[in-house]
């Protein structure tokens, strides 16, 4: 019921109004990453609500369960985009990886190295994630990766404290750095994104990456950090 209000709330907004930007909240969790119980389709809702220009999708470990974002696509394209990814977790830490469908490949246990040098090879790319919050981050180990597309500089569950390091890592191994809200509930979705100076497409999202044309965002007045 929830869901159909909000839905009848939103429903003529357009996605294809003029942006002067194109925000993208990089990093969404739903209840198929197993640590939450967030419902796909209300934080889709949740997102066209916060006047995102799209959102991804990135569950834990596995591109494949997903798949349900197929059928979101199409039912919501005139209010929103939705892409697919992953939060790969190498042996050295999680990453964002796009482009690639990492359940197809030989990386489980990979090193972040051999991680990112299989998915180059193969087209996608790879950005590591909330890279100095402690457990399941790379840390300074980041300085020795060659082939990375970007750091994610902005993480919706990071303290201000530990997005400033990415932040930092990001310029000095100059590299472009993303955002992304790492939203685990609805509510939580925008709160950091991605904001693309050219408008993003399924097709054309790997190469806008790889480019470095855009900043991550962070919207947030108070950081909190996940209880780990």
């Amino acid at each position: 019921m929830a869901i159909y209000a909000l839905y009848h709330t939103i429903e003529n907004i357009n996605v294809y109004h003029k942006y002067m930007t194109f925000n993208v909240d990089l990093h969404v969790h739903s209840k198929f990453s197993g640590d939450n119980d967030a419902d796909p389709e209300e934080t889709v809702l949740q997102a066209i609500k916060a006047n995102l220009y799209g959102l991804a999708f990135t569950e834990h470990y596995s591109y494949e369960v997903s798949e349900y974002a197929e059928h979101l696509r199409e039912k919501h394209a005139e209010n929103i985009k939705i892409f697919r990814g992953v939060e790969f977790s190498s042996a050295d830490g999680h990453c964002l990886v796009f482009g690639v469908n990492t359940d197809r490949l030989s990386i489980k246990n990979a090193s972040m190295e051999e991680v990112v040098s299989i998915v180059n090879e193969k087209g996608g790319v790879v950005i590591p994630t909330h890279p100095f919050r402690g457990n399941n981050s790379i840390g300074e180990s980041v300085r020795n990766l060659k082939g990375l597309c970007a750091v994610e500089g902005y993480n919706g569950y990071s303290h201000h404290s530990q997005n400033k390091k990415a932040l930092k890592i990001a310029d000095e191994l100059n590299l472009p750095f993303t955002g992304g809200s790492d939203s685990h509930a609805p509510q939580e979705v925008g709160s950091c994104y991605t904001e693309f100076n050219t408008e993003v497409t399924q097709d054309n999202l790997v190469d806008l990456l790889k480019a470095g044309e855009y900043r991550g965002v962070d919207i947030r007045k108070i950081s909190r950090i996940w209880p780990f």
